[in-house]
């Protein structure tokens, strides 16, 4: 056991503690903050602050804090990831062993989605493994199918805020209108789409996941080398996802896998 060092700057110490919180826990409120460590909500406010500041935090649409680019990957150990893992598995496998394609399963945190799960199809050439992978929320099929579901202001926060350009996820002024006109898109079809845009040669389409409440707790996602995408979505690739979403959704709200 490591003893406390006689010169320790209070106000560095607590700043640490809140590092350790943000990465055990993954996501911390300024209440919860403040009383972790017996400091006033302004106090915690100041510290927390400094870590988005310097990209050790962010907050995301519900003014929660959770872990910031400086931090590197955020912790998979949530209770509600595991047992939404758990419960997509079996699903993942009958839909990739219908489509013989690669299907993942993601959670978004702030602007960046971390893929949770994949099922490989058995093709030569195919999309391999991403669990444990964060890309840009905002260029993964199964990210814009989340985003697609939430409010402008909430859109405005993560990608047009002081936070997003600390965190070098600002959209151009010029690309926000096309951005917005994609999610409404995705709105109206009930899926989204990626041709490339998070790697050449590989295209995927996504659907979010929904708990008791109507929440969005996830997403699925098909990937497909982008040659195959077209043949794969004529055969129907749109009405298996939505079934593979619709049953594993009963599942959900059968054993609620949201976050607290």
């Amino acid at each position: 056991m490591q003893k406390r060092p006689t010169y320790s700057i209070e106000a560095v110490d607590n700043a640490l503690q809140l590092l350790q919180l943000l990465r055990d826990g993954g996501t911390l409120r300024l209440k919860d903050a403040a009383e972790e460590l017996g400091v006033a909500p302004s106090t915690a406010h100041r510290l927390l602050a400094m870590l988005v500041y310097r990209g050790f935090a962010v907050q995301d649409e519900t003014r929660r804090y959770v872990p910031g680019p400086a931090m590197g990957v955020g912790p998979a150990g949530l209770s509600w990831t595991r047992l939404l893992r758990s419960l997509a598995q079996p699903h993942m496998e009958l839909l990739s062993a219908q489509l013989n394609e690669t299907v993942n399963l993601m959670v978004r945190v702030g602007t960046k989605v971390r893929f949770l799960a994949t099922v490989e199809g058995n093709n030569v050439l195919r999309v391999g493994d991403r669990q444990g992978t964060v890309m840009p929320a905002n260029r993964t099929s199964g990210g814009k199918a989340m985003l697609a579901e939430l409010e402008p202001h909430m859109l405005e926060q993560l990608f047009r805020s002081n936070n997003a350009e600390i965190g070098g996820d600002t959209i151009p002024d010029d690309e926000y209108p096309k951005f917005l006109r994609e999610l409404e898109s995705i709105r109206g079809n009930g899926f989204a789409a990626n041709f490339e845009g998070t790697e050449d040669g590989v295209s995927a389409l996504g659907m979010a996941l929904h708990n008791r409440h109507g929440q969005v707790v996830g997403a699925l996602s098909v990937a497909t080398p982008a040659t195959r995408f077209r043949a794969v979505f004529d055969a129907g690739l749109v009405p298996a996802l939505k079934e593979c979403c619709r049953q594993l959704e009963i599942d959900i709200v059968a054993n609620p896998a949201e976050p607290d």
